[in-house]
């Protein structure tokens, strides 16, 4: 269920671009805290740990006990910018919570028993509709990531909300329409089902040239 990690920060004065863009050349992250009906608190976190953390997976889903150095603040990110070029954090900004804090919390999803799906054992494709999905639930049920099984699907067959157990205390937010998750494909290319048509077409050609063959001595 709920991972809880400690981070050290430090507080910082200054804001704006101009402080922001010193900070990341000294290798910090700028950041902040809001949120639980207290200030907010711009922090800066270590570049390296945070690149750590944000490849580590589940990063939305964890809270995060943050150390800014007059006290400790438990929050979970909310959101964070990214320079998708030099694939680096640009800004962090953390939601305070409590252990009953309701969040709605982007949850990555596992698919389980792919061997056990007759459709992809015939060669059908997954066709995943959504890798994350929005639940709802308090800080103490949130959880790493929600499990799909794939186990009976055939090809053409649809995985909705509805076919999905959740954990307790969890909700999907979207709960007006039984939403699609993922779908088992047909195969793009039927390799197999060429097979007989290229035999057949070699056949024709073989006919062809024995007709040709028997009919050389008539014309002479």
């Amino acid at each position: 269920m709920t991972a809880t990690k400690p981070l050290k920060a430090v507080a910082r004065e200054k804001a704006g671009k101009g402080a922001a863009r010193a900070l990341r050349r000294e290798g910090k992250i700028p950041a902040v805290i809001y949120g639980g009906k207290k200030p907010p608190v711009s922090i800066a976190l270590d570049g390296h740990e945070m690149f750590r953390l944000l490849h580590a997976g589940g990063f939305k889903t964890t809270v995060f006990e943050i150390d800014t150095g007059a006290g400790v603040e438990r929050a979970i990110p909310r959101d964070y910018q990214r320079d998708v070029v030099k694939d680096t954090l640009l800004h962090v900004d953390f939601f305070r919570v409590s252990a009953t804090s309701k969040v709605h919390v982007d949850v990555p999803v596992h698919f389980l028993n792919e061997d056990k799906a007759p459709g992809l054992k015939r060669g059908g494709v997954l066709n995943i509709v959504r890798h994350t999905v929005e639940v709802t639930t308090d800080v103490g049920h949130l959880p790493e990531h929600i499990e799909v099984d794939l186990a009976g699907l055939n090809i053409g067959d649809s995985l909705h909300a509805s076919a999905v157990k959740l954990p307790e205390g969890v909700a999907f937010s979207i709960d007006d329409r039984d939403f699609t998750i993922a779908t088992i494909a047909a195969p793009t290319v039927p390799v197999e089902a060429e097979e007989p048509a290229e035999t057949e077409a070699a056949a024709e050609s073989a006919d062809e040239a024995e007709a040709g063959e028997g009919e050389k001595p008539a014309e002479g």
